[in-house]
């Protein structure tokens, strides 16, 4: 009865830890670290273009552009150059205001407008609790980056979805939680059509066209695509497998190598789920030519 009694209590506690819950610092690693794609821009790279690993989140590319010049700031959690001095409530204001707090360097001080605030003012309460939770779990890195220079005031163009919203109850849907992993992800920040400054989501939702410098200081340019259901123009007569391997390998259907800024370095670790519904998603975006 005794060595029954054991190995129920054995059984039930490998079905416990097997079971066991996502921590919010896990969830918050999750998203930064792929969807978000937060390293893609806030990292410093090599002269090769790769990441610095243990430099990560310490401040990255700069971004001149006629509104503004501007480096990603130092998310990390250092005192000094970082965010270590912002609360809870600061960083998670930050995310979805596209604002500083009042105090410390540049306070009160919109961030420039290549930070996607819009769309991350989509995000759910407890995935923006993660979020800000993961990034005052990480390594402080001392690295102080240039203050910007503002040319024009920062305006940011409301996306739709995130306007929105979403709650919880939305993400059994996989079209709709598609919808909210392609908002979190910002994808339609350069997916768009853009001009005179500005994406137009209202009828260029997913066209495409936005050019990018290949790399800082390179002539080379890359063209976001076009990601709508359009047959022929966008990826509407794609496969499941072959929009997957264009996320996760950054290889298009036609076997080119896509090009920087698109994060497939970090959409390699997507779940399959995520994936899937990301997919069922893009499925839905009308066709434009």
């Amino acid at each position: 009865m005794l060595r029954n009694s054991l190995l129920a209590c054995a059984l039930t506690s490998v079905l416990l830890t097997g079971a066991r819950a996502e921590t919010a610092i896990e969830r918050g690693n999750y998203l930064v670290n792929t969807i978000m794609a937060c390293g893609n821009c806030h990292s410093p790279r090599d002269g090769e273009g790769r990441i610095i690993a243990d430099k990560a989140l310490s401040g990255g590319l700069t971004f001149d552009t006629p509104a503004f010049l501007a480096t990603a700031p130092n998310i990390t959690p250092d005192i000094e150059t970082g965010i270590g001095s912002w609360s809870e409530d600061e960083i998670k204001h930050s995310l979805v205001e596209g604002m500083r707090p009042n105090h410390g360097k540049l306070a009160g001080v919109a961030l420039a407008a290549i930070m996607p605030a819009n769309f991350y003012k989509g995000l759910l309460p407890e995935d923006l609790a993660a979020v800000t939770a993961y990034l005052r779990s990480v390594k402080p890195v001392h690295n102080e980056v240039a203050t910007p220079v503002y040319r024009l005031p920062v305006h940011r163009v409301p996306y739709p979805a995130a306007e929105g919203g979403f709650s919880q109850t939305m993400m059994d849907d996989p079209v709709k939680h598609g919808a909210y992993l392609v908002t979190i992800g910002h994808c339609m920040e350069c997916h768009s059509a853009f001009s005179r400054g500005a994406q137009d989501y209202a009828t260029g939702l997913g066209k495409g066209g936005r050019t990018f410098p290949l790399r800082e200081g390179s002539n080379e340019t890359s063209t976001a695509a076009n990601i709508t259901s359009h047959q022929t123009a966008g990826i509407g007569a794609w496969s499941e497998a072959e929009i997957t391997h264009a996320i996760r390998q950054g290889i298009a259907r036609d076997g080119r190598a896509l090009k920087p800024p698109m994060a497939f370095a970090f959409y390699a670790g997507l779940k399959d789920a995520d994936v899937k519904d990301i997919i069922a998603y893009l499925r839905t975006v009308p066709p434009l030519d």
